[in-house]
């Protein structure tokens, strides 16, 4: 069990865009990630109440207690970016934000946003 580093009680992670159950036709788009009270810094900077984005794409929140795995569904955003361009096949997805710390552990209280679903039309 990895060390959790403190966060906020009122720290917020929210994804700005897309909305919930928004139709994007092409599956080609920007996910533009939000944080309030709390900052944004590279994986490896140890700096207090700060951390970077992980997007979980199509899963559940991995174990709360240990680094967040890093794969297709598991997307790493360790040089603080707050946007990425994702694109997705026809069907349902999920988005959830996910705040880890430096070493991708996250926070206690751990920040995640609400799970989203997009729809990607045939």
């Amino acid at each position: 069990m990895a060390q959790r580093k403190p966060m906020p009680d009122n720290a917020r992670v929210y994804i700005i865009w897309p909305a919930d159950g928004q139709v994007i036709p092409g599956g080609k788009f920007w996910v533009r990630m939000g944080l309030s009270n709390a900052g944004v810094a590279p994986a490896g900077i140890v700096k207090k109440y700060t951390g970077h984005h992980h997007l979980l794409v199509d899963t559940d929140l991995p174990p709360l207690d240990q680094e967040v795995p890093n794969d297709k569904h598991h997307l790493h955003f360790g040089l603080g970016q707050t946007e990425t361009r994702l694109e997705l096949p026809p069907g349902r997805h999920t988005l959830q934000l996910l705040f880890a710390d430096d070493a991708h552990i996250p926070h206690d209280p751990p920040l995640y946003s609400k799970k989203i679903t997009i729809i990607v039309p045939p």
